[in-house]
């Protein structure tokens, strides 16, 4: 099979066998995994965290060694392009450095850790082809420029002379993809690259690698444990669960007729865009193999909580020799909305549209610049110090990054106490027992409040977070993209559990998200934002089943769908680039006008530049 280099597939895994030595002694990563990748192919490996799908990748680039593994058992046959096949596995360090990157690229997760904070974007990207290419330093630049192009980031001449940290999230993914791509590897590993990303970058990135693979016939490797996303993607699929592959097929069968337990398990519990219509209230997902409380409909109050009128925050920009005030970045623009007792409103839109700076700013954790923020009867804005405190009982948040916002010292259940203790609530044993009852809310054993947040896993660690959010009873919690990096079926959990707190204790939520199924699945107003503003509002079945805003029509096309048979073709996503938010000091937007096109459902008239 090794001698006819047309038809043998690009990688061939056979019982790959990966171990990790701990000080309790050795842990398997991966127990007995095989599949194979053929030219031109996108085969996905899909599974939750910890299942050894990266595990899998980093053994194909040896570079599992560097993160304490051991390659145990197995082949790793590579068919190389002008060499004979050999196998990885067992290959000196000397011809891997040869073959990584320049035969086999990898796009990773991360792509702040993937990118040298130090050197700009054309010194990384000319560095691989001039290593392995030889090509003259005028060369390489002329194929970091096409490269940029081809990655379809604009203005690419000034971008190749910054450093990473002054490029976005989706932009700097775009890199990383460019320099996996500079030496036109046989094979792309790409892990988890479109995680962190907005719907609409994570599309046209999807589309661009989908484009990129047929152009150049390169076989795509694709972790993921986003369902949507494979069946963008796939043409193969396998699915891993603890270390061992559990299910392979073409992806049509994988999403039709799953056999596999797990697999079943886990498309259920993909939020899916559409499946919606017709209710007017949020619901829960129904999970596999767990049971269900029975929620009454989610339908809250029509009694106003929380009014923000003509919410302004802007931030400064200074430069030249005395750090003057040159521009503004006008992150949020005249918001206005009303969230009710008892009901959620979501805020969507891409990275930089404004919605974290939106819900910071209720908040006051960063000071805006007009407006006013009522929370019942009294005006935020107007409040010191201590009145600022007082309100933040009733206003709680949680963040995106659990594991940033814990405290890594600190035992769990001090940490859910810790607010208790600040407003002298619930004290001794009525603590305690508070305590008790918020974990057992949040469906975590009280064995884990003695635990600590490294001991825990991210939907665990998100969880705690609810927790300590709930410790004082709030009227209004800020969920700041508080599920977008949990596997599927942790998300789906962490959601009910949001909508079931909502039912038990009348909550309101602010939701932040860019992730449009999501929204659908647990929201009763959307807003969506657009550079600093609202560009349409109202009801979730209005904005949904009938979006106005040409903006809001292209984020509903840009939403991947777990379905096959419903890909999204490149030529559908026609997406403009988005404005720079800064403008001089001196600029004055206008105001935001809106026109009611239907009962609630409101869509910006003033120019938004859309």
């Amino acid at each position: 099979m090794l001698d006819q280099p047309g038809h043998a597939p690009i990688a061939n895994i056979q019982g790959l066998r990966v171990e990790f030595q701990t000080k309790d002694g050795p842990v398997l990563g991966v127990e007995d995994v095989s599949f194979e990748v053929n030219p031109g192919e996108t085969v996905c490996i899909v599974g939750e965290s910890g299942s050894g799908k990266s595990v899998s990748s980093l053994s194909l680039m040896r570079l599992v060694e560097f993160g304490g593994g051991k390659i145990a058992g197995g082949r790793l046959i590579f068919n190389r392009k002008d060499a004979d096949a050999v196998d990885l596995a067992d290959t000196e360090q000397e011809l891997m450095r040869t073959i990584r990157g320049n035969e086999i690229g990898m796009i990773f997760q991360e792509p702040m850790t993937a990118l040298n904070p130090v050197f700009t974007v054309g010194k990384q990207l000319t560095e691989g082809v001039r290593l392995h290419k030889g090509l003259s330093k005028s060369a390489a630049e002329a194929r970091a420029l096409e490269l940029m192009k081809q990655v379809r980031i604009p203005e690419p001449e000034r971008r190749l002379k910054q450093y990473p940290h002054e490029l976005s999230g989706g932009m700097r993914q775009r890199v990383v993809i460019a320099m996996a791509l500079a030496c036109e590897p046989r094979l792309l590993i790409a892990d988890e690259p479109t995680t962190a990303l907005d719907v609409t970058i994570q599309a046209e990135i999807l589309a661009l690698m989908d484009r990129l693979k047929r152009e150049t016939g390169t076989a795509v490797m694709f972790i993921t444990h986003d369902m949507a996303v494979v069946a963008q993607m796939a043409d193969r699929v396998v699915v891993m669960f603890r270390g061992n592959k559990v299910e392979e097929g073409p992806v049509e069968q994988i999403f039709e007729n799953p056999q596999h337990a797990y697999t079943k398990s886990l498309l259920a519990a993909v939020p899916k865009l559409g499946e919606m219509q017709g209710t007017q209230y949020p619901e829960p997902m129904k999970l596999m193999g767990r049971d269900q409380k029975s929620i009454a409909p989610i339908s809250g109050t029509n009694e106003p909580l929380l009014k923000v009128t003509g919410l302004t925050t802007r931030f400064p920009v200074r430069g030249g020799f005395f750090r003057r005030l040159v521009a503004n970045v006008h992150a949020v623009e005249d918001l206005s909305f009303t969230i009710n007792k008892g009901q959620t409103l979501s805020l969507v839109g891409e990275s930089g549209c404004g919605k974290s700076s939106a819900g910071r700013s209720i908040l006051r954790l960063v000071e805006p610049q007009a407006g006013h923020i009522m929370l019942g009867d009294v005006d935020v804005m107007e409040l010191n110090d201590r009145g600022l405190r007082e309100a933040r009982r009733d206003m709680q948040m949680i963040f995106q990054d659990p594991f940033a916002s814990l405290n890594p010292q600190m035992q769990l259940a001090d940490q859910v106490a810790e607010p208790m203790h600040n407003f002298g609530m619930f004290k001794g044993d009525e603590g305690r027992k508070r305590v008790e009852m918020l974990f057992d809310r949040v469906e975590l054993p009280r064995s884990f409040m003695r635990r600590y947040p490294h001991e825990l896993s991210g939907g665990q660690r998100q969880r705690v977070a609810i927790a300590r959010a709930l410790a004082l009873n709030p009227k209004l919690i800020i969920a700041d993209e508080a599920v977008s990096a949990l596997d599927v079926s942790v998300q789906a959990q962490v959601l009910n559990l949001m909508m079931e707190l909502q039912a038990d204790m009348g909550l309101s939520f602010l939701f932040i998200s860019h992730d449009m199924a999501v929204v659908e699945r647990v929201s009763h107003h959307v807003g969506v934002m657009y550079l600093g503003r609202i560009v349409e509002m109202g009801p979730r079945a209005r904005v949904f089943e009938n979006p106005q805003h040409p903006y809001t029509q292209a984020l509903m096309k840009a939403v991947p769908i777990a379905d096959p048979r419903q890909r999204k073709a490149e030529k559908d996503l026609n997406f403009k680039p988005i404005p720079s938010p800064i403008h001089p000091v001196d600029y004055q937007p206008a105001p935001s006008e809106y026109d009611e096109v239907e009962p609630g459902h409101f869509v910006l008239t003033t120019d938004s530049g859309y």
